[in-house]
């Protein structure tokens, strides 16, 4: 299993609103070993789209990062593109759901799951 890294040059943060979430959905699951696997994949509306998962496994080409007690993995083809970016877990009144904050996305669809650099 990769390591956590901790001086990594490139950097994805998760808040502590989306740390909360995902511990509750780790428990719901009952797995604790379970972590929030975050990915880039080609399609959407803006050319590529996020992908977000619980998952317990670790690639060779994964990124490991650790922050308000949750283990985020991201493979280092998406680290690429979301270098800088953050997870957040907004609940409004139109819903609750996880959004990603990426300085790289020059633009995004309007239900913000899909953006192009």
């Amino acid at each position: 299993m990769a390591e956590v890294e901790h001086n990594y040059a490139a950097r994805v943060s998760v808040t502590e609103s989306a740390a909360e979430r995902v511990h509750t959905l780790i428990k719901m699951e009952g797995k604790p070993n379970m972590m929030l696997r975050l990915g880039v994949s080609g399609g959407g509306c803006s050319g590529f789209s996020y992908g977000i998962s619980l998952d317990d496994k670790v690639g060779d080409d994964d990124r490991m990062f650790s922050e308000f007690g949750v283990t985020l993995v991201i493979d280092q083809t998406s680290l690429d593109m979301l270098d800088g970016s953050v997870v957040d877990y907004v609940e409004d009144l139109a819903g609750s759901s996880f959004q990603i904050k990426n300085p790289n996305a020059t633009s995004t669809c309007g239900c913000g799951s899909s953006f192009s650099v």
